[in-house]
Formats: C-alpha cells, sequence, structure tokens
C-alpha cells in the first residue's frame, strides 16, 4: 500500500543520484527504513519518475504514444501513480493485467504480451476488452474461439519477429529463431486469414531488444520495424491503428557508460510519424518504455550484519542479495559479472575507505553485490544502497529462495 506520510516525502527529497552518487541529509536512510518498518527495502522516487516523463515529453514528438511497460515494475502503487501520465500500459499476464485495469487505464489502451498465454488468461483478455499481441497462428486460433464463446470480438495486433536484430541491445527480443512473435516472412500469409468478422486488427509490435545505450542502433531498429510495418499491412484486410515498436532505451549501470541522448532519435520519430502519415493514415506509433521510465529512479537498501577478513580481502555480510535483488548479484543476464553502482546509505563520503566485497546472508557464492569495491570505512549497521534499482529489482528476483523474508517496497 502507498504511504504518503510526510516524513517519508521529506527525507527522500534529498535523495538524489548525482554521478552515481547519493546526497543525503542527516539520516535520510535511516527515516526510510524507519516508515518502511524493516530492512532490506526498496525505495521508489515519484519525483524522479515525473521528472524523466516530463523530459521525455518535451523532447519526443508530441503525436507519439508512449506506453509503459508493466513487467519493469508492477508495484500497483507504481502503476497507479502513472496511470495518468503515460499514453497506455503493456502487460505480460493476467496479474499485470490486473493491476492496469485497477489504476483506472482504459482496455482500449492495455496490450497483452507473451509467448505462453494460458488459456484463462486468453478469456480474461477478451472479457476485458485489451489488445493481444499475438505470438503464435495457434495462439491467434484460442484467441478467436474465445471471443466466439463470449460472442466478443478479440482485438489483436500481430507480434512480428523481423529479420533484423536490436545491435549492441542488452537483450535481443527479434531476429534469428526466437519464442517471441511471428517469423516476418510467416506474417503476410497470417493476415490474409484473418478474417475481420472474427477479430479487430490493431496493427504489428516489432520489438527486437532492450538496454540499449547507442542511438544509431536504436534510430536504424526503429526505422526497420516502421519499414517491415508499412510492408506487412499490404496484405491486411483491415486498416493499421497501431504500430508500437518497442523499447529498447537502456540506462547507465556500470562505469564508462553514458546516459542515452534523446535528441537524435526524436529527430527520427518525427521522419517516421511523416512517413506513417503518408503510407498509414491515422495510425498510432507507439514506443514501449519500462527501465528507461522507472530504472534510475528505486534504490535497494539492506544492512550490514557482519564484517569479516578473509585471506586479506575485507567482506561486508548484508542481510540483502541475490533473492532481492538478481540482477544487482550479476545473475540476470551478465554474462561477465559487473557492479552495480551502490554507497553506503550514512556515508556516502569518507576520507577513510577500504576495497571491499558486499555479499548477503545466502549459502551460495552467487549471493554477491559487489566485488573489490572501494567504498567509505563500514561497520555492521550501516546501510549498502544500491542505486538504478527502480526496474527489474523486487520482481524479478527468487524471494523464496531459502526462505528469508522479502523486502518492504516504498513510493515515496
Amino acid at each position: 500500500m502507498e504511504d504518503k506520510t510526510p516524513l517519508k516525502h521529506q527525507a527522500l527529497k534529498h535523495l538524489k543520484t548525482i554521478d552515481n552518487h547519493l546526497e543525503i541529509d542527516g539520516n535520510i536512510v535511516k527515516n526510510l527504513a524507519i516508515q518502511a518498518g524493516s530492512v532490506p527495502f526498496y525505495a521508489y522516487d515519484r519525483s524522479a519518475i515525473e521528472r524523466r516523463l516530463v523530459d521525455m515529453r518535451a523532447r519526443l514528438p508530441e503525436q507519439l504514444f508512449i506506453h509503459y511497460a508493466i513487467k519493469a515494475n508492477p508495484m500497483p502503487a507504481l502503476v497507479q501513480f502513472l496511470s495518468d501520465k503515460v499514453d497506455g500500459f503493456d502487460v505480460a499476464s493476467v496479474k499485470e493485467m490486473e493491476i492496469a485495469l485497477d489504476s483506472g487505464m482504459s482496455s482500449d489502451f492495455i496490450s497483452f504480451a507473451g509467448p505462453g498465454k494460458t488459456q484463462h488468461e486468453i478469456e480474461a483478455g477478451v472479457a476485458a476488452g485489451i489488445t493481444f499481441h499475438v505470438e503464435s497462428e495457434t495462439e491467434l486460433k484460442r484467441i478467436i474461439a474465445a471471443g466466439k464463446e463470449q460472442e466478443e470480438k478479440p482485438k489483436v495486433a500481430i507480434r512480428v519477429n523481423p529479420e533484423f536484430e536490436l545491435k549492441s541491445s542488452g537483450m535481443q527480443m527479434g531476429g534469428g529463431p526466437k519464442q517471441f512473435g511471428i517469423d516476418a516472412e510467416k506474417v503476410p500469409a497470417l493476415l490474409r486469414m484473418l478474417d475481420p468478422e472474427d477479430a479487430e486488427f490493431i496493427g504489428f509490435h516489432i520489438f527486437s531488444g532492450s538496454q540499449n545505450l547507442k542511438e544509431e542502433a536504436i534510430i536504424e531498429s526503429q526505422q526497420k520495424a516502421v519499414d517491415l510495418a508499412i510492408d506487412l499491412a499490404r496484405h491486411a484486410k483491415q486498416s493499421v491503428v497501431a504500430v508500437n515498436i518497442g523499447g529498447g532505451f537502456g540506462i547507465p549501470y556500470f562505469p564508462g557508460e553514458k546516459s542515452l541522448d534523446l535528441d537524435p532519435i526524436a529527430k527520427n520519430l518525427e521522419n517516421l510519424l511523416e512517413q506513417m502519415d503518408e503510407c498509414l493514415p491515422g495510425a498510432q506509433l507507439i514506443i514501449e518504455l519500462g527501465r528507461y521510465i522507472v530504472g534510475e529512479a528505486g534504490y535497494y537498501v539492506c544492512e550490514v550484519i557482519d564484517k569479516k577478513v578473509s585471506r586479506g580481502e575485507i567482506f561486508l555480510i548484508t542481510n540483502g542479495g541475490l533473492h532481492h535483488h538478481l540482477a544487482a548479484s550479476g545473475n540476470f543476464g551478465q554474462v561477465i559479472r559487473k557492479n552495480y553502482p551502490l554507497v553506503v546509505g550514512n556515508r556516502v563520503y569518507s576520507e577513510i575507505t577500504d576495497v571491499v566485497n558486499v555479499v548477503g546472508p545466502l549459502c551460495t557464492p552467487l549471493d554477491i553485490l559487489a566485488t573489490k569495491m572501494e567504498l567509505p570505512y563500514c561497520e555492521p549497521g550501516d546501510y549498502i544502497v544500491v542505486l538504478q534499482s527502480g526496474a527489474y529489482g523486487y520482481s524479478a528476483s527468487p524471494h523464496g529462495f531459502l526462505s528469508h523474508p522479502a523486502p518492504a517496497e516504498l513510493l515515496v
């Protein structure tokens, strides 16, 4: 449940990222811990999220539709907060669909993607009136059958697996053999078979990769996605209402990484909108972002429980770790483990430092939050704060592993 106590708001307004450090006034993290009721916890800064969206609206084309991908962070209070600030929600499960609907977002602006939708999810989605991003011919048949059973015409968009990939992407979602979407070369035949009496055709979802910090790669992928949508639209029996070209906008996590420059992307999107006005008149152009909207606005806080030296190396043992923050442990897609940015929450700056390993309490060598990182001198009772933790943190972690308590979540 969202907590709106004045103490918490007063606390977090001083908590901000500056060159991957926190500027903390007094006992800010301690006050947040009191409000959370326990440590570890996650805190999400609504003002930082709003600043990101305001900046995006100012720099990206006005005609562009911005959707939030709930999988990045499905905290209900956060989704509720975003419901009047974005143009739609993209969901990947029936639970996420329920969270989106509970926020007040119209079903007309909710889309449902994922390669293994269950019969229950399909039936619930048809009943709710959301748009399905269709991942296979079999799935399309099930959606149509559910619509006939309910005497409702389902809304469908074809998720296309393109031949191209998003270059330099953290995770490849398209190109080559994939579980996502329908291979582009198979889509024309499917469109010719799609009877307007069976389903309302909305358009296409073409998403080729995520977590990208290369503007030129994003521009190339977006151009190819729109070109492909225009080409495929020739085979459809209904007009294209929307083209969702996914997201892919990354945020910096590691040394040497720079924030994405939106300006060249925005300029190219202007051109794409003109292209769509000419070739797909009336169709919406949608980008679907999750991490980029909330990732930098979140913090994960845990407490140092013990400090030990093992063969010359210092270990700070905390009550948090991979069971709460799998991504920070390096076990959520990293090939070579790198340290997330983290600080000592109650002592960000100090003349005395140590090179330390920050680990969790689990009985596995994978439970690591930082290796050989220089931090201010630490003792048990100090707080470790992991930055860039607003996306794929809490919900992407195995809370049940070794049965430790789950962390609290705060929207402040």
